[in-house]
């Protein structure tokens, strides 16, 4: 499937699931809540979590009206995580916009990122009437089960940045992505999606090799755009992971290679906070990892990672591969590493 079928789909899909969102939030209620739940969704995003869970679902011969609840439920937890992470990473802007504690402040912006995760599990409870009450149950494991992984590896992140380790290998890099990134990014909507359409509890495991590169590939592009985006398509402040002190694959490899001196000054760097930091700091940094080419070495990185996803998933999928869902499912490796957003 060409980039622009894949992109198409994604559109798709997005629509279907955003559209179903917007409609289950309440209206009316308290000022600063429910107009804020549809903030993040109503602005542009990729709908790539989404789009997995109804992919999966018809590749396993389930109909998009039987994922559709598991896709707004996956939708509704990452706009969620979008809301507490930009709070915890102090993050200036979200799909080309400020974020939401930036223009309305924490207070607010928690709870509303709290209300959206409350809407999220009545979507949960909704399935024992539309799915029967065993395939309900399953879900909610799935997602007790992402949700352990997803803040465990927020916790690895954030727990790095705290104590300031520096360390680290790209095994510890992929270990925290696995965690973060790939178990709710593309694991968990697969999973679901494929026990909506199948209702056969022992066989949701077939695409989480899948899942896993490509939620790591996703994340090192993600990394990447960070860095050498275009602010306008990316949606969010260049160099924003500098600034918070996040430690990328990009950063980890520049550790391993700079000089003494230039070690040194990273660790000065890093051992401030974020307001402590200055923008010629931030320019510095950014220049030596560019000077080492530390952002195409993780790009590689990424390619091999999208290579690895598009060999078991067709692996996985079977006959499946060669229907449209199929064949979307394997686009998605190429997207994410050469997508601008």
């Amino acid at each position: 499937m060409t980039g622009g079928h894949v992109t198409q789909m994604l559109e798709r899909y997005r629509v279907l699931a955003i559209d179903a969102l917007l409609a289950g939030v309440p209206s009316g209620g308290p000022h600063y809540l429910y107009d804020l739940v549809s903030e993040y969704p109503r602005r542009w995003g990729k709908g790539l979590r989404a789009a997995l869970c109804l992919a999966a679902c018809r590749a396993f011969g389930g109909a998009p009206s039987v994922g559709l609840n598991a896709a707004v439920t996956v939708e509704l937890f990452h706009n969620a995580f979008l809301i507490h992470d930009d709070i915890q990473d102090e993050s200036e802007q979200r799909r080309g916009a400020q974020t939401l504690h930036g223009e309305y402040g924490v207070g607010v912006a928690l709870n509303v990122g709290n209300m959206t995760n409350l809407l999220a599990l009545q979507r949960l409870a909704a399935n024992r009437r539309a799915l029967g009450s065993g395939i309900a149950w399953r879900l909610f494991e799935e997602t007790q089960l992402m949700l352990r992984h997803s803040l465990e590896g927020q916790a690895i992140e954030v727990g790095w940045i705290r104590d300031n380790v520096c360390d680290l290998d790209a095994d510890d890099y992929y270990r925290m992505c696995l965690k973060k990134t790939s178990w709710y990014t593309c694991i968990y909507p697969c999973r679901t999606g494929i026990l909506v359409a199948t209702g056969q509890q022992d066989a949701i495991d077939v695409l989480d090799r899948y899942g896993w590169y490509l939620g790591a590939a996703f994340q090192i592009q993600d990394d990447a755009l960070n860095l050498v985006g275009d602010f306008a398509r990316y949606g969010k402040e260049i160099a924003g992971d500098l600034w918070e002190g996040k430690r990328t694959l990009i950063l980890i490899d520049f550790m391993r290679r700079c000089t003494g001196a230039e070690r040194e000054r990273l660790l000065e760097f890093l051992r401030r906070t974020r307001t402590q930091r200055t923008a010629a700091e931030v320019r510095w940094l950014h220049g030596r990892l560019l000077a080492y080419d530390c952002v195409e070495s993780a790009r590689r990185s990424a390619r091999d990672l999208a290579a690895a996803a598009y060999r078991e998933g067709r692996r996985a999928l079977g006959p499946a591969a060669e229907t449209e869902d199929g064949r979307f499912l394997l686009g998605l490796p190429e997207y994410v590493v050469e997508r601008s957003r």
